[in-house]
């Protein structure tokens, strides 16, 4: 298949490309490079930093002999992105090219402003471009299960089933977001159901749970081709910044209590994940919704087990119980349906010691680059007035 990632320089992105250049798509990717420019301008640096995108490429085809398109630009800018899509003629897009980060969204006017602006506008040009080059590209968005929150009910894979005086219909399932961030994938939802109604066109929407991990099949071999690692509060997901912190010798900063449940992915799956949805199209006129994570526990169970694996390596690692800076209710309910990926052949990698100490042993070799600066929460859902 030929296939477009947009947002393919990320901490997603790039691993994307090479697993599905590895299983023998024509892969193109495409990035504006807005994840490293806003890390720069907030001072929260990767561990390391990768290499840019038409050098990852270079290296790649070094040592597979396979090529990866490469196109810098801002999918917002209409001209460029209709370009592509009509240039490339992709069979399939993957789409990446979002504001990735709940708290960066919370920050005040400015970040909340652009992450409105950039995540919608690029989802409606993506399905634009589809509509007006070729409707039957399938489009596969990457979405989040905090579109769900935390309901008092289960959880199912994007639709529910209402009966109501007597009569019975199917939706969306309720929605209730926790930050601007996941209300704009809310919406992402929102545009796509209606241009799929409205135009017969095809798409996946992944609701994926938080990424944790470091390695792929893809790039153990060479260094320079890790994704980014970040390990601060804006870029960095919990279970990164809990092994990182274990490494720096810095007590892990739980949130609040740290009954909060969510369902977690190894980044491996997630690759996977993206691979069986685009290997296996939604049929024209289907939005189709998958739950993409493999287990859930909670922040304070996530936590013990980094505890447990900072011990095998000899690490004293130590918990705090922070004041939470987001709105959230930190012990409640959560059941989650996730059976449609399993069911299409994934088979999971999940969360155990053997993992954590692997990451851990990485970041030990770059324990030096740590900046415990970036540990601590700054960003507040509330003001203090």
């Amino acid at each position: 298949m030929r296939i477009l990632i947009l947002g393919g320089d990320g901490y997603l992105g790039w691993p994307t490309a090479m697993h599905l250049s590895a299983a023998g798509h024509d892969i193109c990717v495409a990035d504006n490079y807005l994840r490293r420019r806003l890390a720069r301008e907030l001072d929260v640096e990767p561990l390391w930093e990768p290499p840019n995108l038409h050098q990852r490429a270079r290296i790649w085809k070094d040592l597979t002999g396979k090529e990866i398109q490469v196109h810098i630009g801002d999918v917002q800018e209409w001209g460029f992105l209709h370009s592509l899509v009509r240039d490339f003629g992709p069979n399939a897009i993957i789409h990446y090219a979002e504001q990735p980060s709940a708290p960066y969204s919370m920050a005040g006017h400015q970040a909340a402003r652009l992450t409105l602006s950039n995540n919608l506008g690029a989802t409606f040009n993506v399905i634009y471009a589809v509509k007006e080059v070729d409707p039957s590209i399938h489009i596969t968005k990457i979405g989040t299960m905090g579109e769900y929150g935390t309901p008092n009910i289960d959880i199912e894979e994007g639709w529910i089933d209402i009966e109501h005086k007597g009569r019975r219909d199917r939706f969306l399932y309720p929605r209730q977001a926790s930050s601007l961030y996941h209300t704009t994938k809310i919406m992402d939802t929102d545009l796509l159901w209606f241009y799929v109604r409205t135009w017969g066109l095809r798409a996946t929407d992944l609701m994926q749970g938080p990424v944790y991990g470091i390695f792929t099949d893809e790039c153990r071999s060479d260094s320079r081709l890790l994704p980014f690692f970040n390990y601060d509060e804006i870029f960095g997901t919990v279970i990164n910044r809990f092994v990182v912190q274990a490494v720096a010798g810095f007590p892990l900063t739980v949130y609040g209590r740290g009954g909060q449940t969510r369902g977690y992915i190894n980044l491996v799956d997630t690759l996977e994940c993206v691979r069986l949805s685009v290997e296996n199209p939604a049929s024209p006129g289907e939005l189709r919704i998958f739950n993409q994570f493999t287990e859930q526990f909670t922040v304070n169970q996530a936590a013990e087990l980094v505890v447990e694996a900072g011990k095998n390596l000899g690490l004293d690692v130590r918990v705090d119980h922070v004041d939470n800076p987001r709105k959230e209710a930190e012990e409640h309910y959560y059941n989650a349906a996730h059976s449609s990926l399993l069911e299409l052949g994934l088979k999971p990698h999940l969360l155990n010691t053997d993992v954590l100490q692997e990451m851990m042993e990485k970041v030990l070799s770059e324990k030096s680059n740590i900046d415990k600066r970036l540990f601590l929460p700054t960003v507040r859902w509330e003001s203090d007035a």
